[in-house]
């Protein structure tokens, strides 16, 4: 791989997006108890009850799924299958030269939180989960946290660019 100021730029967006990521993990392990079963015992609210803080370490993937799975098809399912797909729209992003920088942006996030969650999978046999939003019941999230925001950020702008290029097409 060629270091050009594009792959540069790919690059580094994956490395602050995990960074990021795994030190807000490492903060949120250290200071707020948690436990596995998505009931956290500890409630740390940082916008009164719309925005909480919470530590819950997830071994399934979005919202738990996949939870129940035995190890065996746990493991292909997220971890080996995650690790293939994430290499694969690596090289595509690094080959292919016709993306926008808001494409490349969407991608490259995609692909860190994506590798921040499996490192999680792999190191500690489980994701840590963090985040809660509730917006008096009009919004309301699951527990989430960074990697996961930049997954879902990363797919909002592929879904914003692909709808500007069809308007313009």
């Amino acid at each position: 791989m060629k270091l050009t100021k594009r792959n540069v730029y790919i690059l580094l967006v994956i490395i602050l997006t995990i960074a990021a990521d795994q030190i807000s993990k490492v903060i949120v392990r250290a200071n707020v108890v948690g436990r596995t079963d998505f009931t956290p015992s500890e409630r740390i609210s940082l916008i009164g009850e719309y925005f909480v803080l919470m530590n819950v370490e997830n071994t399934g993937a979005f919202l738990g799924m996949g939870s129940d799975l035995s190890p065996g098809l746990r493991i292909v399912l997220l971890l080996i299958l995650p690790i293939i797909v994430l290499g694969y729209v690596l090289l595509h992003i690094l080959k292919d030269k016709s993306l926008d920088n808001w494409t490349l942006f969407a991608f490259a996030s995609i692909i860190g939180g994506g590798i921040a969650n499996v490192y999680d999978r792999i190191a500690y046999g489980s994701v840590t989960d963090f985040l809660f939003i509730d917006l008096g019941g009009v919004f309301k999230t699951g527990i989430f946290n960074l990697a996961d925001l930049s997954v879902t950020t990363g797919m909002v702008i592929l879904l914003l660019v692909s709808f500007r290029k069809k308007k313009t097409a």
